[in-house]
């Protein structure tokens, strides 16, 4: 485990250490589920750039005009 000190404006400190309490966690855990939640969203981000980048457009519109043919089917 390391330690990291932090530098927050007064206000956001506060707000921190008052979401904390209302969650009945530490500011530390608070801090690591915030921390672990944005890092899920970059890798998430992340990984569909990747896959985007090699996306074949044309394969991808073939699927979704299927889609929708299947979809007025139904309605």
């Amino acid at each position: 485990m390391s330690t990291l000190t932090l530098r927050l404006p007064e206000d956001l400190a506060n707000r921190l250490k008052n979401t904390a309490e209302a969650r009945g966690l530490s500011v530390n855990k608070l801090i690591t589920e915030i921390s672990v939640q944005a890092l899920a969203a970059y890798d998430a981000e992340t990984h569909f750039k990747a896959m985007a980048a090699k996306a074949d457009i044309a394969t991808a519109l073939a699927v979704l005009d299927r889609l929708d043919i299947g979809y007025s089917a139904r309605s």
